[in-house]
């Protein structure tokens, strides 16, 4: 599927709307993206244009943006993006909106506190998954706490190459 990824670096122009619907819960609100360039004449740097994007936030992610992000944050919206072209009372007009995947503070502005949010409860009766094995050992082979891996080891699958 060919679609826009898009990064874009602004600030929140709109308090967040959340909306909870029968898909899940949404969130929306407007990013404002504001081109800053050098003027060498004067040796200030000034405001260029500004483009306003709609971002849309769904699920877990629309419940932590509606928690922790307010009008004037600085924020980093990866998403697709998505242009869309309609008319209003005899004009055409654009709308650009950005279907977020992922929304952070931008740190190179300020300072953020993560906190992890909650994980809903296991439902009653159901099993619960087993951890998965990351483990990288050689087959058949027990690693231990005593015993680390060394980079000398040979990996399975692999020839040990003698360099000269």
């Amino acid at each position: 599927m060919n679609e826009t990824m898009v990064c874009v670096v602004g600030n929140v122009a709109t308090q967040p709307v959340y909306l909870e619907s029968a898909a899940g819960p949404t969130v929306r609100f407007r990013l404002a993206v504001t081109a800053r360039y050098l003027d060498r004449g004067k040796n200030v740097w000034t405001d260029g244009h500004t483009n306003f994007f709609t971002v849309w936030a769904r699920r877990s992610l629309a419940t932590n943006v509606a928690a922790s992000v307010s009008v004037g944050d600085p924020l980093v919206v990866q998403g697709r993006l998505k242009v869309r072209s309609e008319q209003r009372e005899g004009q055409g007009w654009l709308s650009a909106d950005l279907d977020a995947a992922a929304i952070g503070h931008d740190l190179s502005r300020g300072t953020s506190a993560f906190r992890r949010s909650s994980r809903p409860e296991a439902q009653p009766g159901a099993a619960a998954q087993p951890e998965p094995t990351w483990e990288t050992t050689p087959a058949g082979r027990q690693e231990t706490r005593d015993e680390p891996r060394t980079s000398r080891e040979p990996q399975p699958g692999l020839e040990p190459v003698e360099v000269t």
